[in-house]
C-alpha cells in the first residue's frame, strides 16, 4: 500500500507562488497517474493537474498556464508548480495515486491559502 505526504502549502499573496511535494512511501513507477486535487471550503473536491506514467499531462482550465505538474521517478514524488496564484487557489491540495487493480491512493493534504 502506497503512503502518500505532501508538503509545501502556506498563505501567500496573490500573484505568488508556491511549490507542493509529494513523497510517496514506495516507487511511484508502477502507479499509472498521479495527480493533484484540490478542495475549497464548502466546495467538492476538484482536479488540478495530473501526469501519466510517460509524462502525459492534463491540467484544469482553471489553472493552465499557470501551474505546472511533474515526476520524479527516482525521487518517488510528484511536484506541483503555482505561479500567478489567485484567492481560488485557497484549498486543501491532496496528492492522489493510481494503480490499476489497487484502489485509489490519497494524502493527507497540504493547506494552501492566498490572500489578496
Amino acid at each position: 500500500q502506497v503512503q502518500l505526504v505532501e508538503s509545501g502549502g502556506g498563505l501567500v499573496q496573490a500573484g505568488g507562488s508556491l511549490r507542493l511535494s509529494c513523497s510517496a512511501s514506495e516507487t511511484i513507477f508502477t502507479l499509472n497517474v498521479m495527480g493533484w486535487f484540490r478542495q475549497a471550503p464548502g466546495k467538492k473536491r476538484e482536479l488540478v493537474a495530473t501526469i501519466s506514467s510517460v509524462g502525459t499531462t492534463d491540467y484544469a482550465d482553471s489553472v493552465k498556464g499557470r501551474c505546472t505538474i511533474s515526476r520524479d521517478n527516482a525521487k518517488n514524488t510528484v511536484e506541483l508548480q503555482m505561479n500567478d496564484l489567485k484567492p481560488e487557489d485557497t484549498g486543501v491540495y491532496y496528492c492522489k495515486g493510481v494503480r490499476l487493480g489497487d484502489p485509489v491512493y490519497w494524502g493527507n493534504g497540504t493547506l494552501v491559502t492566498v490572500s489578496s
